[in-house]
């Protein structure tokens, strides 16, 4: 889990990136507490600044966004796969 705090822009990147918006996510735990450090996600969900994201790494990063099918070589490690509408405990 993260909040979305800003967005990356980058006009040089890998082929596989072109495209997508790029997002600095800081990872939280379930009282919202950051536990890491701010990492950049590939957004395959429309993520505003400000909201809480359900994260994904690895294998699971590379192939999230299947608008195109699965891309297998995708220079990321890391994309938003939801938005967190509430925290409940």
């Amino acid at each position: 889990m993260g909040i979305v705090v800003g967005s990356v822009v980058s006009t040089q990147k890998a082929h596989s990136l072109v495209g997508k918006k790029l997002m600095i996510v800081q990872p939280v735990d379930s009282s919202k507490n950051p536990v890491r450090c701010e990492e950049v996600s590939i957004d395959t969900v429309g993520a505003g600044i400000g909201e809480a994201v359900l994260l994904v790494r690895g294998a699971a990063a590379r192939i999230s966004d299947t608008k195109n099918g699965p891309v297998r070589n995708e220079a990321s490690d890391s994309a938003i796969v939801g938005i967190i509408d509430r925290f409940d405990k």
